[in-house]
């Protein structure tokens, strides 16, 4: 056998996808993925759970608890309405000029804002200015993050071998709980170590930690390549000028599908991690054991996230996205009845089997799913605008609808679990009317 023959046979060509996951491209891939979508989501779940403790206190002291509950979600929507702007705006440059740079903006964007939110004066302090700052601050957050999430698992998807791009892609997914987790657990070591005055300054600590995460995560992300089939797309001169244009006129059924698809995942999250927790600490379960336990859920979903995407690729993306659907169609109500019964332990079940096993289950195959559905020259486009517009309905209105299903039926929860129940469908039969992506080629 020739030297030629022999090189071929040991280097990749500079455009293909890596054959394994376990080479020192791949993991550094991979690692970019999950750790800088982990800060990105540890800056964006820090604000959802100071809005369920901190924020109605500290920005909406002059109103009612339930008043000022119910302002803090709604800067926390905010921000979910920003997402699919930035799933936009991000596309359009990820998809004309590559998946790196945006990556890389993205996280500097995130940081920023974060940073910012922990040194702002408070309405006792300055005023209608605190709320209003508070909010624009809140649509960077969600302009940033609503441009990672495309990244991220595009340059995991478009990177590896077609038999494990839904394994890949789920590191970025995986980020949110890991981010999710790291969240939760400083804000209660932060808690239990200021006590009484948390509410004063200890809030500040998590939010400005954020600089040096962020410091980290540009070290990682900008030691990794482009993608192969953006390069390729590159050379052959296919970018289109105006993907969203592109998007909308020919893949406006994908769009539509993936998005429905994908709200199920996020009412879930909304309803457990955000409004969930606020219920548990409203009916007077002690703080630091909520979030505590919110923790232990997110491992959870770290863990039967990889296991979920792992399956998807052996037996498709959508028998795991039904088989989830059905699981949390079901539990619906329990886990609602758990939520709201006062207790620790009720709290800690209904977390633990919710966010853990059902979202864990729907997140896993989610990414791969929602990305395959579009061709490479608009899938950042695509991708986001599906995925995030997905998550201004499924998780930034959630905990508001939540709020005011409970008053509508005077302090039940019957409509919450109803409501639910209801989106778990939506999301099932638009999952059942997609084609099985997950032995498509992209190219």
């Amino acid at each position: 056998m020739s030297n030629k023959t022999i090189g071929t046979a040991k280097t990749p060509p500079r455009h293909a996808p890596h054959d394994s996951l376990n080479t020192k491209d791949m993991r550094r891939i991979l690692a970019s993925s999950f750790v800088g979508s982990a800060i990105e989501y540890y800056d964006f779940i820090l604000y959802a759970t100071a809005a369920s403790i901190v924020f109605g206190k500290v920005f909406f002291s002059d109103l009612s608890p339930s008043f000022g509950l119910f302002a803090s979600f709604a800067t926390l929507a905010a921000g979910y309405v920003a997402r699919p702007l930035g799933g936009i705006v991000f596309g359009h440059f990820g998809d004309r000029i590559g998946r790196k740079k945006m990556l890389v903006l993205s996280m500097l964007m995130m940081g920023v804002a974060t940073t910012m939110i922990g040194l702002l004066p408070t309405t006792a302090q300055i005023g209608i200015l605190a709320p209003t700052a508070l909010v624009v601050l809140r649509v960077v957050q969600g302009i940033a993050v609503g441009g990672e999430w495309g990244g991220a698992a595009l340059m995991a998807l478009e990177h590896a071998p077609q038999s494990k791009r839904g394994f890949a892609t789920s590191f970025a997914n995986a980020g949110g709980p890991a981010g999710a987790i790291m969240a939760t657990l400083v804000v209660s070591a932060v808690s239990a170590a200021t006590g009484d005055q948390f509410l004063t300054w200890g809030w500040r600590i998590p939010f400005l930690l954020s600089a040096a995460l962020i410091a980290v995560g540009m070290v990682i992300r900008l030691k990794v390549a482009e993608t192969p089939m953006f390069n390729k797309l590159a050379e052959a001169s296919e970018k289109r000028k105006m993907p969203l244009l592109d998007v909308l006129r020919n893949h406006p059924r994908a769009v539509v599908l993936a998005l429905l698809a994908t709200v199920s995942f996020y009412c879930c999250q909304g309803l457990l991690t955000v409004w969930g927790v606020s219920i548990a600490v409203s009916n007077g379960v002690e703080r630091s054991g909520v979030l505590n336990w919110k923790a232990a859920g997110a491992v959870l979903t770290l863990v039967v996230t990889f296991w979920a995407a792992r399956m998807s690729d052996r037996v498709g993306r959508r028998r795991m996205l039904v088989f989830a659907g059905i699981i949390g169609i079901v539990l619906a109500y329990p886990l609602m009845a758990l939520l709201n019964n006062g207790t620790m332990w009720g709290f800690a079940v209904a977390i633990v089997v919710g966010n853990g096993l059902v979202q864990g289950l729907l997140y896993g195959p989610i990414g791969a799913f929602v990305a395959e559905q579009f061709p490479t020259h608009v899938r950042y486009t695509g991708a986001s605008l599906a995925y995030q517009g997905a998550s201004v309905v499924g998780a930034g209105f959630t905990p508001m609808i939540a709020s005011g299903l409970v008053i509508a039926a005077g302090g039940g929860f019957g409509l919450v679990a109803g409501f639910w129940m209801v989106v778990m469908a939506i999301g099932l039969v638009a999952v059942l009317l997609t084609r099985e992506s997950s032995k498509t080629s992209l190219s």
